[in-house]
């Protein structure tokens, strides 16, 4: 995976456009939930977001990403144990009681915004919607440290003692990461750290915070086609994911609908606290 290590500080029109960006981002993503049901095929859920794009005139920066070999789909569609980088398949259906996650991205006017949700797949168990609410909340509770004067290391604290307060496990492998121009830039934004340690947030970054949870232990492992990531014990796992701005006015989420809506809600969590 390739990273741009440099932290790019975005201009009002910067941020006017990645807010764009989020939008349409926002609105596949919505397409994707709203195809989800047992039977259907996770190129199904890459195929509602992708109509999308193309809507738009726009395209995601997932496709043919630099990786052991580029990147087939505009999303990654990631099922139950899969944490990450699931490759859409006609052949993987959708079961009663999965869980499934989208992660998709825009470039849209040369920026890049980056989003993901996990859902059920009709009745699912009360361990999984915990876990799904949960990580939902991480986020948010996340994206409400994202202010000028905190440091990275507030973010990655707040969604660790979250997560873990409520018997998760957050991932030390993956994390989130600066966001603008390109699709990876910095900094990087672990989901676990210590609070009032890291790089000093500034107005202008722009970040993708994204928490990974785990059911059964942190561990996780590559599969044998190089690109997804599950649990390496197996257990359920979930990934929600909003681009986000530091504003002096405090965090700004560039990947809502239109309305201001996430494309998903899947807790009570008051989101907007963080608008």
């Amino acid at each position: 995976m390739t990273w741009d290590r440099q932290i790019s500080l975005k201009t009002p029109d910067e941020l006017a456009i990645m807010r764009k960006a989020g939008q349409i981002n926002a609105e596949a993503l919505a397409a994707a939930y709203a195809a989800i049901r047992p039977g259907v095929s996770t190129a199904d859920l890459n195929a509602a977001a992708e109509e999308v794009l193309r809507k738009y005139g726009v395209y995601s920066p997932f496709k043919n990403y630099p990786g052991p070999y580029p990147f087939p789909a505009s999303t990654c569609v990631s099922v139950n144990d899969e944490l990450v980088h699931g490759i859409p398949d006609q052949k993987r259906k959708l079961q009663e009681g999965d869980i499934v996650s989208v992660d998709c991205g825009t470039v849209y006017e040369g920026f890049v915004a980056d989003s993901a949700f996990t859902a059920g797949v009709g009745t699912i168990s009360e361990m999984a919607q915990k876990l799904l609410e949960t990580t939902e909340q991480a986020l948010y509770i996340g994206i409400e440290k994202m202010i000028p004067g905190n440091r990275v290391g507030d973010i990655s604290s707040a969604v660790q003692n979250f997560v873990e307060g409520q018997g998760f496990y957050v991932t030390r492998e993956y994390t989130g990461h600066g966001v603008g121009a390109k699709m990876h830039e910095g900094p990087q934004v672990p989901n676990y750290g210590v609070a009032g340690k890291g790089i000093v947030l500034r107005s202008g970054m722009t970040i993708a915070l994204e928490p990974m949870v785990l059911v059964g232990t942190a561990a996780t492992r590559v599969f044998e086609d190089q690109w997804r990531v599950g649990a390496r014990d197996g257990s359920l796992t979930a990934h929600f994911e909003h681009s986000v701005a530091v504003t002096e006015s405090g965090p700004k989420i560039l990947t809502l609908l239109e309305n201001n809506e996430p494309p998903v809600r899947i807790s009570g969590h008051n989101y907007k606290d963080s608008v």
